[in-house]
């Protein structure tokens, strides 16, 4: 099973990319996200520059839409030869199903797909309150991972916390990746479900998404082997 440290480049511009990428020498390229702020900013074209620069990619849009445009917007995001996208879970199997077949390119290739069940910035209170959700957080994550499954995406997106229970609910192959990653002596920030690189491993993580911890650092490329280092063991 693959495990990497993925950092998302939540900037405002390619610049300000470019510039924080050129901090990471030739032989370490770090598997990098792509979220909405900056595809929406700078468009496709980010993307391709930044998998001509050898980086691996996450491109992190959370499709969310009837199953017919999901379809067709999964197409053209296969063409820009990402290796892993996603959607919400919330727009249950037919949207799923569809977005594979969208994914899928006609050579039988496409990027891993996996589904967010909820937010790590989602509590419990607004699980309730806000969005009338009235099982608990553990049993509503199980029922979208089982249903990402069932739809036939490669896994999901999750807090660490459920990770391990993802894994035992949809087996050791079902990949989870983990935003909420915070080293022990930082702050959570708006992330309501955290936990440190280390114990996110021991939860069951495949990959973990940590962002400020390593963007914000004043040595980002020391923030970021501290994150390898902890989360590889």
């Amino acid at each position: 099973m693959a495990t990497d440290v993925i950092i998302p480049l939540d900037f405002s511009s390619a610049q300000e990319v470019y510039d924080f990428l050129a901090l990471f020498p030739a032989q370490e390229r770090p598997y990098v996200k792509i979220g909405m702020e900056l595809f929406y900013s700078e468009g496709p074209e980010i993307v391709r520059q930044i998998k001509a620069r050898g980086h691996k990619l996450f491109l992190d849009l959370k499709l969310h839409d009837i199953p017919n445009t999901v379809k067709k917007a999964m197409a053209a995001l296969s063409r820009l030869d990402v290796d892993i996208c996603n959607l919400h879970t919330a727009g249950a199997g037919e949207m799923m199903k569809a977005a594979l077949e969208g994914l899928t390119r006609p050579d039988g290739t496409r990027p891993l797909l996996i589904g967010v069940t909820q937010l790590t910035s989602t509590s419990e209170t607004q699980l309730h309150e806000e969005l009338l959700i009235p099982a608990g957080m553990e049993e509503t994550v199980l029922h979208y991972a089982r249903g990402a499954k069932a739809a036939g995406l490669d896994g999901v997106v999750c807090s660490p916390l459920e990770a391990g229970q993802v894994k035992k609910t949809c087996g050791a192959g079902f990949l989870t990746v983990t935003p909420g990653v915070r080293f022990a002596d930082g702050e959570a920030g708006d992330q309501a479900r955290v936990a440190t690189p280390e114990r996110a491993r021991k939860l069951g993580s495949d990959y973990i998404v940590c962002g400020r911890p390593i963007t914000a650092a004043a040595d980002p490329l020391a923030a970021y082997r501290r994150a390898v280092r902890e989360f590889l063991g």
